[in-house]
């Protein structure tokens, strides 16, 4: 079976388990072929975890659970050195939960900044390290981190430096009526259900469709188009009034390069071996809402991230 073949299985299999949240398994699909992590905020109840449960099954792959809180510290994470006395190397690092495949940082915006940071190194560089020693993470490694967007009390925001190692910010919202009712009659029939002979999908095929990813063709006006969006976020007065006034600071090249990988990752979903503008549009709201700043008056006249990305896409020549 070809590889895409294999990774639309994949979503299928997620898709029948978390019903009425097609956008969020597209998004995990993207980031696990694009080797990035990925921030998902929404209202408690709505498949955050399980999505992420769904996902590691289906692979049958290391899941690592972290429920972070106020009174979390760094090495609850990455783990640290035991004294053994009767062993001859006296210090035996012990490793924490980040050493897994797949990360579910639950609720990450409530532990305090040095547990957050402790998740810099592991995400942007794939290992951490302790005592002056450097541990790797597995090749095939991603962190889910969720947050509650109405949380405040006891909350702690996550700095811009952050926010901007997560290639995407996925925003969940309620299922519709029809989900609604096909999510009480799977939860009614779950229990029956026998999925002893369901097979894993092998993790090799995750490498192999990065692999093809790498050969995506992007044009130089495709080139241009990222480089357009991500330069008018910047330099805002060059292009409107209204991203004048509504930004404050701009994405970083990180997230150029992001809105490229996931492009591209979505052309070969979609069975195309070059990107084309509609690709970079479907994406751009998800690769940017987080590494956005927006204005003091933007703020004060509640313009969301996504209201100046819609302007971006308005403003900015295909």
């Amino acid at each position: 079976m070809e590889t895409n073949q294999v990774v639309q299985e994949l979503k299928e299999r997620i898709n029948q388990s978390i019903i009425g949240q097609e956008k969020l398994t597209d998004r995990l699909i993207i980031g696990l072929l694009a080797d990035g992590n990925i921030l998902l905020e929404g209202l408690p109840g709505l498949a955050k975890t399980r999505a992420v449960r769904s996902l590691a099954k289906e692979l049958n792959t290391e899941l690592s659970r972290i429920q972070f809180t106020p009174d979390l510290l760094p090495s609850d994470i990455t783990g640290t050195e035991i004294y053994q006395p009767d062993s001859d190397e006296k210090f035996l690092f012990q490793k924490g939960p980040i050493f897994s495949n797949l990360i579910l940082a639950d609720e990450i915006n409530r532990a305090p900044a040095k547990v957050q940071s402790a998740l810099l190194e592991a995400m942007e560089e794939r290992q951490i390290s302790v005592a002056g020693k450097t541990h790797r993470m597995a090749p095939l490694f991603m962190v889910l981190a969720t947050q509650n967007p109405v949380e405040q009390e006891g909350t702690y925001p996550l700095p811009e430096a952050q926010m901007d190692r997560f290639l995407m910010k996925v925003l969940i919202d309620y299922p519709d009526v029809n989900a609604e009712k096909a999510i009480l009659r799977l939860v009614r029939e779950e229990s029956k259900r026998n999925t002893a002979n369901l097979t894993n999908i092998d993790t090799d095929i995750i490498f192999k469709a990065r692999e093809e990813i790498k050969g995506i063709e992007v044009s130089e006006k495709a080139e241009q188009y990222i480089v357009d969006l991500i330069n008018a976020t910047r330099f805002p007065s060059e292009y409107s009034n209204k991203l004048t006034e509504w930004l404050a600071f701009g994405a970083s090249p990180r997230g150029t390069i992001a809105l490229d990988k996931c492009s591209r990752v979505l052309a070969w979903i979609n069975g195309r071996d070059y990107i084309t503008s509609d690709d970079i549009r479907e994406v751009i709201h998800d690769v940017l809402r987080h590494r956005l700043i927006l204005s003091y008056e933007a703020n004060a006249d509640g313009i969301t991230p996504d209201q100046v990305i819609d302007e971006l896409l308005k403003t900015v020549a295909i």
